[in-house]
């Protein structure tokens, strides 16, 4: 329509936050007012999209769900799950079909207290341990978009800002600022040198595993996951290699006046299996040793 005219004067873009009503061309005046603003809206739009084309790429989605959504939408609990749970049982020595029926199948929690004995990671995984690791397989710096990080109370953006903290603060020197993050691996890599080191806790028996997506929880006394829900497709489990944690757990809202909260203090070397879908948890680390934790959903 206009592809002869060779010159246009434009008086006035925007007054007062609004698109000007007319264009003024070769000493004529033409309204568009509403083309004139669709065009500059979508010339806007396609400005912030290509200025944060990055940001839009790397996220999986464009609008963030607040993280109380999942407590809003969840369907309501049928209670009779938890109304006979008082409290979370130690044990070992379990075959799996036991383990299955007196907890897995009943959504009992339980701690298991000889399933790490003869893991080589009791000894080797630290701080160092798991720098080395992502440095080695060159970790993403998006690897909190792209998986899932957890800085909790830290100022850390991604774990490859964890892993540039000094020396001094990963060791928990005093006067050094306390941390604690939480991980899940989804890179390949560092996922088959992991498994050399821990192998499926044996109650678990035929139950397959997702243990390619480890989760991996460090940090210091103190600190800790405050009280939520997950939603994961399996029950979890989460074994303690390192230090000490405190897990308290509590029923579903719509059943607090049937079912209990309990509390639980898993030790270096023992394995808490919850289904963190249904159970509300928190944790807390213990004084002493940094707490390292790693742990995998099963069906």
């Amino acid at each position: 329509m206009f592809k002869t005219l060779r010159k246009i004067d434009v008086s006035l873009l925007m007054r007062a936050g609004s698109v000007a009503k007319h264009l003024f061309i070769n000493g004529f005046v033409f309204t568009y007012k509403k083309e004139i603003k669709i065009c500059f809206y979508s010339l806007i739009f396609c400005y912030i999209l290509y200025r944060n084309a990055d940001a839009f790429y790397n996220n999986q989605c464009l609008i963030e769900m607040p993280s109380d959504a999942t407590k809003i939408f969840r369907e309501p609990e049928n209670c009779d799950f938890c109304t006979s749970i008082t409290s979370v049982n130690k044990i070992s020595n379990i075959s799996p079909s036991e383990f299955y029926d007196q907890y897995t199948k009943l959504v009992k929690p339980a701690v298991v207290t000889d399933a790490t004995e003869n893991w080589p990671a009791s000894k080797r995984f630290n701080f160092n341990f798991f720098k080395n690791l992502y440095e080695n397989v060159k970790l993403d710096e998006n690897i909190g978009k792209n998986c899932q990080f957890f800085p909790y109370q830290t100022e850390f953006k991604s774990l490859a800002e964890v892993f540039r903290m000094s020396e001094a603060r990963a060791n928990l020197r005093p006067g050094e600022k306390p941390w604690y993050v939480g991980w899940n691996n989804c890179n390949d890599n560092a996922g088959k040198i992991l498994r050399q080191y821990y192998s499926k806790p044996y109650f678990f028996g035929n139950h397959s595993e997702n243990i390619a997506m480890s989760w991996i929880f460090m940090g210091g006394p103190g600190y800790g996951a405050q009280m939520h829900i997950d939603n994961v497709h399996y029950p979890s489990w989460q074994a303690q290699l390192s230090g000490r944690k405190l897990w308290k757990l509590a029923p579903p809202l719509e059943c607090w006046n049937v079912c209990h909260k309990m509390e639980v203090e898993v030790e270096t070397g023992e394995i808490i299996v919850v289904d963190t879908n249904r159970w509300y948890h928190q944790t807390v680390v213990l004084p002493g040793e940094i707490s390292i934790t790693i742990g995998s959903e099963f069906d």
